[in-house]
C-alpha cells in the first residue's frame, strides 16, 4: 500500500481500516435503503389547505386513490411515489397525496367541507384503484388520469408527461409544447 500511496505509513492499523472499509460501505447502503422505505405518501388530509399550499407554489396536485389490499397501489406507491418523494427533484413539480378508500378515512375537501374519502372517489367518479389525478389548486383535474398500471416498464415516462403537463397548464405555458400522452384520458 505505501508503494501505491507513498507517505501513507505500513502499519497494522492501517491495513485494518482499509479491512473495515467495506464494512462501513456496506452499512451505509443498508442505512441509505431503510431510509427509503421509511418514506410515506403523505395521506390526504385537508385538500383545502394542499390547495392552498399548491396556488402559493403554483404547482399541481396528484391525487394517489388507493385501497389497503391493492398489490398494485403497493407497487405504485414502492416503485414510483416514494422514490419521487425520496429523491426530492419533484418538490418544485407536483403536490403527492394519497387517499385511501377503504380505510374509513375523512378529509376535508378543496371546498373545505368535511367528507368521507369515498365520496371524494364518486365525486371524481374514481372506481378502480390505483387511480391518479392531476388537480389544479381548486380540485379542477388538468390532464388524463392515469388508471391502473398495465405496463411498469413505461408507467414512469407516462407519469412524467403527466405531470409536467399539469405544471405546464398552471403556469400557462402554450398548448404545443404539452406531451400529447396526457391530454386525454389514460390508461397504464
Amino acid at each position: 500500500l505505501t508503494s501505491v500511496c507513498p507517505g501513507l505509513p505500513n502499519s497494522h492499523m492501517t491495513r485494518q481500516l482499509y479491512k473495515a472499509i467495506p464494512a462501513f460501505c456496506a452499512l451505509f447502503f443498508s442505512m441509505l435503503l431503510s431510509a427509503q422505505a421509511e418514506v410515506d405518501v403523505p395521506v390526504a388530509t385537508d385538500l383545502q389547505a394542499d390547495g392552498s399550499l399548491a396556488a402559493d407554489r403554483r404547482l399541481p396536485i396528484l391525487l394517489a386513490f388507493s385501497a389497503i389490499n391493492c398489490g398494485y397501489c403497493d407497487l405504485l406507491e414502492e416503485e414510483f411515489l416514494q422514490p419521487m418523494l425520496l429523491g426530492g427533484e419533484y418538490e418544485d413539480r407536483i403536490i403527492i397525496r394519497k387517499i385511501v378508500l377503504d380505510d374509513g378515512s375523512r378529509l376535508t375537501g378543496f371546498n373545505g367541507q368535511r367528507r368521507d374519502a369515498t365520496s371524494l372517489s364518486d365525486h371524481y367518479r374514481v372506481f378502480v384503484t390505483p387511480t391518479l389525478l392531476f388537480v389544479d389548486s381548486s380540485g379542477r383535474e388538468l390532464t388524463g388520469r392515469m388508471l391502473g398500471i398495465n405496463t411498469p416498464e413505461l408507467f414512469g415516462s407516462y407519469l412524467d408527461d403527466c405531470i409536467y403537463t399539469a405544471l405546464m397548464k398552471i403556469l400557462g405555458i402554450d398548448r404545443a409544447q404539452w406531451p400529447s400522452t396526457c391530454l386525454a384520458g389514460t390508461q397504464h
